[in-house]
């Protein structure tokens, strides 16, 4: 009975978060429900559509660079152990904690006119504050997978990449995919560190500000609308991708 009534506190706590996040979102899109013909006009606004691709198209590909270089990286931390490793992922998280807008001036000294308003200054701001989650999910996932199982697969012939290939990168799978899609979520809820380095070309969260400050609250929330449809569809099939993959 303890136990049960440690649960429902604990569940009575949580929901509170719950409905604190909820709430928002339900409120515009009921809002939004109201003033339909103001969402229609802004599926038609070549402008939007425009940014909302380049959001999309610019965050997938900043997720698949952290893939790249961050799950190898992970592997390191997770099986060796060599000097200035404490700093090493301390480093890595000094991202989450930088302001926005000093990250944008940090990239625009640092990288000038190569990164200036083109898509590459877009993707290395979304890289640069999204990448710890790829690397850190990726440690926590190897990790967790016992080093004696690529042991055994090395003592049977295997190589080092193959070990890491057929045992360990398969069992550290869900927590990569689940690192994989915070990182894609907070490249594409970047907007400080773009506004900074990469003004244009134009994405959503871009736009959501200028038509803000130049309309309005009526003109920028059918965007915001979008932009939350669009994260919440692709967050929950994603979820529901790895969920599949982890029970399979």
């Amino acid at each position: 009975m303890r136990r049960d009534y440690i649960l429902y506190l604990f569940a009575t706590l949580g929901t509170f978060l719950i409905l604190y996040i909820a709430l928002p979102i339900a409120v515009i899109f009921l809002k939004q429900a109201s003033d339909a013909g103001m969402l229609v006009k802004t599926l038609h606004d070549p402008l939007v559509l425009e940014a909302l691709r380049n959001s999309l198209a610019t965050a997938t590909a900043t997720a698949l660079i952290a893939l790249l270089f961050g799950v190898p990286l992970g592997y390191v931390l997770a099986r060796e152990e060599f000097p200035g490793k404490s700093f090493v992922q301390a480093l890595i998280d000094v991202p989450i904690v930088i302001p926005h807008s000093v990250v944008g001036i940090m990239l625009l000294v640092t990288f000038s006119r190569a990164i200036l308003d083109n898509y590459l200054g877009i993707i290395s701001a979304m890289l640069f504050v999204s990448a710890p989650f790829t690397i850190n999910a990726s440690r926590d996932g190897f990790s967790a997978v016992d080093e004696k199982l690529e042991g055994v697969a090395r003592t049977l012939g295997a190589s080092r990449l193959r070990a890491f290939a057929s045992v360990a990168l398969p069992l550290a799978f869900p927590s990569i995919a689940s690192g994989a899609i915070m990182t894609w979520a907070r490249a594409v809820s970047e907007v400080g560190a773009i506004l900074v380095v990469a003004y244009y070309p134009k994405t959503a969260q871009v736009l959501i500000l200028e038509y803000f400050n130049n309309y309005g609250l009526r003109s920028s929330r059918p965007i915001a609308v979008l932009m939350v449809s669009l994260s919440l569809g692709i967050f929950v099939l994603l979820r529901w991708l790895v969920g599949r993959a982890k029970n399979a």
